[in-house]
């Protein structure tokens, strides 16, 4: 949920200090975030940061800060013209770490891995949003606010497709980052708008000769300038070090069964409706808990049993759904030969 620039974070005379303790900023947020994450995941606290609406905010508020800041890099480095070569090589760094996280992730969550997450909206955003440095203000105005709107507008089933996932306009898919395009590109230009309308002003104002001074000012500037590899490295770091603190301690009390919900009334209604949609009770049973298993794995179980799901994440359950009648169904059915011929006389 971080990221670096894809761009400079400067414009030819060298780098807007201000620029990167506003990253500086997010990237601490994001910490805060994902250490809170780990701590609710293991169940060292008693609080549910994956379901409540006032953290899953929040992670949308860091998100969108990071997407404007690369709106406003890009003005900063190529608004006086295209540096194409400094634009290629930020490019392929971002391009590159994005492909390595779906790499690690697809062998560590293979049911929730991340084919389009933060890093992955960065580098075609970048993209995407060159046009829009030369282009008219009221257009760029127009085409962020679109971009906002979009899912509310031309969400459909017809972008269910696992190719047009990466647009945002449809069934929100099992993943554990996911940053469409839509409606997340039009903060890019949103920041890349700002830039252009607030540029002379921040010159004259001295933004780009302002250095950072104190203590917190400078860490949160160094980090600014390091926050794709801080956004790299942070959470297998925590993740790492919160599953050894779990294991050594274990849960408390307190988060216990609050935090992970019983599954056997969601267990009971779910065998239940499906008995009675006609199917057997052994194909109920194991797609069931199939469901809830990808439910956990989506970090979506706590929320689902508590019912705090987000309208867009309950749209995720029955594609859960069938997924898991897919893979079921098949498999019982070639067991019941076999188990027809042990039988036989």
């Amino acid at each position: 949920m971080a990221l670096e620039l894809a761009v400079d974070g400067g414009a030819r005379g060298g780098r807007w200090q201000a620029i990167d303790v506003a990253r500086g900023v997010a990237v601490a947020a994001m910490i805060a975030y994902h250490g809170s994450w780990d701590l609710s995941f293991f169940h060292l606290v008693a609080m549910d940061v994956v379901g409540h609406p006032l953290w899953q905010a929040f992670a949308r508020t860091i998100a969108g800060s990071f997407l404007a800041l690369v709106g406003i890099g890009l003005v900063l480095a190529h608004g006086r013209g295209f540096r194409a070569r400094a634009f290629l090589r930020r490019l392929a760094i971002v391009a590159g770490a994005a492909a390595g996280v779906t790499l690690a992730t697809w062998f560590t969550f293979p049911d929730s891995y991340i084919f389009f997450g933060i890093l992955h909206c960065i580098a075609l955003s970048s993209v995407l949003a060159l046009p829009f440095l030369r282009a008219p203000l009221w257009l760029t105005g127009a085409a962020a606010l679109l971009c906002l709107v979009a899912p509310l507008l031309i969400f459909g089933p017809a972008f269910d497709r696992p190719a047009l996932a990466f647009l945002g306009l449809g069934r929100p898919p099992a993943t554990n980052d996911y940053v469409p395009l839509f409606p997340w590109f039009g903060l890019v230009l949103a920041g890349l708008g700002l830039a252009r309308v607030a540029g002379p002003w921040t010159v004259r104002a001295g933004w780009p000769e302002w250095r950072a001074k104190g203590l917190v000012s400078r860490a949160l500037a160094w980090g600014g300038r390091r926050s794709l590899l801080i956004y790299l490295a942070h959470q297998p770091i925590l993740f790492g070090a919160m599953f050894l603190v779990a294991q050594i301690a274990g849960p408390i009390p307190a988060a216990g069964p609050g935090a992970v919900p019983d599954a056997a009334p969601f267990l009971t209604n779910c065998r239940t409706s499906c008995r009675e949609a006609g199917k057997a009770d052994e194909v109920c049973r194991a797609a069931c808990v199939c469901v809830v298993e990808k439910l956990t794995s989506a970090n979506l179980w706590r929320g689902a049993a508590a019912g705090r799901l987000t309208p867009r994440d309950q749209t995720r359950i029955p594609a859960m759904a069938r997924q898991c009648f897919e893979e079921v169904e098949p498999a019982l059915s070639e067991d019941a030969p076999a188990d027809a011929d042990e039988t036989r006389p």
